[in-house]
């Protein structure tokens, strides 16, 4: 039923927002370095690779670059039209192309490049590639500001807090998944990204992981 809807959603996305594609490959293609998309291996399902598409918004050299596939506030790898499409999250819509070919639903864990899925606990691990990532889903509306927080000290913060938290939502998930929390995860996703606020989020669910305190600063909402 799940993949009806993905197949469904995906090509009246891709038919609806083709005009404004585009436009942001136009406005790609002439200025930055001329890139239009940017395409990397993710694990997903059963902890098969995919090839993840998202309209490129960084240097072309980026993941051989200061911290890597770990991107942090204030990145100068991030070029300047790069940075409205990152705010907005337009960057990850050419991922409905990953959904309507079936690597990918519109709902799920979001799928990790192998150093930052390595960095989830290993029953995180296991659980999540449980189901197929996806392009929005619990930890992608926690975490929708992610970049923010890990600044100095990137990489110890992100291994240390963030990922183990981050799979124990995604674990959450996993144990949680119906057809109504598919819906119910896709009006969050409009509502997070039109306010960039998770007041929402503990009205929609009620027995989430509790954050840990470091990153209290940014999850209050949701305690």
């Amino acid at each position: 039923m799940q993949r009806l809807f993905d197949i469904c959603f995906s090509f009246t996305a891709l038919a609806f927002l083709s005009p404004i594609f585009i436009i942001i490959i136009m406005i790609l293609k002439f200025t930055g370095e001329g890139e239009i998309f940017f395409v990397q291996k993710r694990i997903g399902k059963n902890k098969n690779f995919i090839n993840l598409y998202k309209f490129a918004t960084m240097l072309k050299n980026s993941p051989n670059m200061g911290t890597g596939t770990l991107t942090i506030g204030d990145d100068p790898r991030i070029l300047p039209f790069g940075k409205f499409l990152r705010k907005t999250k337009i960057n990850e819509l050419p991922q409905l192309f990953n959904v309507f070919i079936g690597d990918m639903s519109i709902i799920g864990p979001r799928p990790q490049t192998e150093r930052c899925f390595n960095a989830f606990p290993t029953n995180s691990q296991n659980e999540i590639i449980k189901v197929k990532p996806g392009l929005s889903g619990i930890g992608s509306i926690i975490f929708r500001d992610e970049e923010s927080m890990v600044n100095e000290n990137a990489d110890q913060f992100y291994d240390e807090v963030i990922m183990p938290y981050k799979g124990k939502v995604e674990e959450w998930y996993v144990r949680e998944q119906n057809i109504l929390m598919y819906f119910k995860m896709i009006i969050l996703t409009i509502i997070v990204v039109a306010s960039s606020s998770l007041k929402t989020l503990k009205y929609f669910f009620h027995n989430l992981p509790k954050p840990p305190a470091e990153l209290d600063q940014w999850l209050r909402e949701i305690r």
